[in-house]
């Protein structure tokens, strides 16, 4: 796909502009993706498997190939508004984006994130044998056909709990970065009655803890015997969750491009 090409898909109207700036990138459970720019475009440019992995050439050669039509049409749009690229203090920039990279890490949100990030790990390193006896369990009944159970059920409720708890481990983390940094960047006051990026990023790190906090429930039922270990984890997320809501009071109220929008 070249310039061109990409230019003339953006204007395609089934997509809905900027959807893609406020997901979990979670393509697989997205309902979405027909009217999402980016999928496209990834979907065209890495369809290839080999061109989905980072140990292979032709992954690294598609990948060059974005990065150059990116960069092009950067030129082609400072251009169109006399924005001199060569005149513009990188160094100083750098230097700026370091410091709210450090502010943000700083914040109380995004270290309670990082902590949890953890916390899940050290959950889930020590949980190997505990999903060891629990498969061989649930093997065992759909051998006998245990009346009143449903093995297969809740080995899937089980599996779909750990891939959420996952996808949203660091995600949550990223997110809240992304949300606060914009937050202490503030907006241009030309823009400044429109909803703030800000608050979208936050929205979608609240989403991720919502579902995070749903699926430790589901761990929690079927592994009673870890309530000492999964309740502190789960009383650490919904304090994030609360003083996420609290340093984004309008977060909750974001509407997100498709997600949130009602359907014509």
């Amino acid at each position: 796909m070249d310039k061109e090409e990409l230019k003339k898909l953006a204007k395609d109207k089934r997509f809905i502009p900027g959807i893609y700036n406020y997901c979990d990138r979670w393509c697989e459970r997205c309902p979405f993706t027909t009217r999402c720019l980016n999928f496209e475009t990834s979907e065209q440019h890495f369809s290839d498997p080999e061109a989905q992995d980072i140990h292979n050439k032709l992954f690294w050669q598609k990948l060059s190939e974005v990065f150059q039509q990116t960069m092009e049409m950067i030129k082609e749009m400072a251009e169109e508004q006399g924005i001199d690229l060569n005149n513009i203090d990188t160094e100083a920039i750098a230097e700026e984006e370091k410091q709210l990279k450090q502010s943000a890490r700083n914040h109380e949100c995004t270290q309670s994130a990082e902590t949890y990030h953890q916390k899940v790990d050290d959950w889930l390193d020590s949980a190997g044998n505990l999903f060891k006896v629990k498969s061989e369990k649930l093997v065992k009944n759909i051998r006998l056909e245990v009346a009143g159970l449903d093995p297969s059920g809740e080995a899937a409720s089980i599996k779909d709990a750990v891939e959420v708890i996952r996808w949203y481990q660091y995600q949550i983390f990223v997110k809240l970065m992304r949300a606060v940094r914009g937050e202490l960047k503030g907006v241009p006051e030309i823009i400044e009655d429109f909803p703030k990026n800000s608050d979208g990023s936050a929205k979608v790190a609240l989403i991720g803890m919502d579902r995070s906090i749903a699926a430790w429930g589901v761990l929690l039922k079927y592994f009673p015997n870890q309530e000492d270990e999964i309740l502190p984890i789960l009383v650490h997320l919904e304090q994030l969750r609360k003083n996420t809501e609290k340093a984004f009071p309008d977060a909750r109220a974001f509407v997100r491009p498709g997600f949130d929008e009602k359907p014509d």
